[in-house]
């Protein structure tokens, strides 16, 4: 279980990555973060910095998920550590929202990483 939790948490972030990168204006990125045509291109550079992190976020829960243990372990914990954190600001200083669609799946995922050892 707590290898699909981490698994989620990593696809999460490399769709995040997708919006922010790639489809920041077009109608999808737009409709999803409630923004104008105006507003997309004045703000794209910031939103594909954003993507990538979220990009370096997935890539760092992938080596958790590939590596031998205990780097593993270690990985997880540091990336789902990562994760909430950045969920917690953003919930302060953008969104509550992202406290579900962020914080939560990665605090499950930390939770069941920590349950297990792995």
């Amino acid at each position: 279980m707590a290898t699909v939790l981490v698994a989620i948490v990593a696809a999460l972030h490399a769709w995040f990555l997708i919006l922010e990168m790639v489809l920041w204006q077009r109608p999808l990125g737009m409709r999803t973060f409630q923004l104008t045509p105006e507003q997309a291109k004045l703000t794209a550079t910031l939103a594909a910095n954003q993507g990538l992190y979220n990009g370096f976020l997935a890539a760092g829960l992938v080596v958790g998920l590939l590596a031998p243990q205990p780097t593993a372990f270690h990985s997880k914990l540091f990336f789902l550590g990562c994760v909430i954190a950045a969920g917690l600001f953003g919930a302060v200083t953008v969104s509550r929202r992202i406290l579900l669609i962020q914080a939560l799946p990665a605090a499950l995922a930390l939770g069941a990483v920590l349950l297990t050892g792995s």
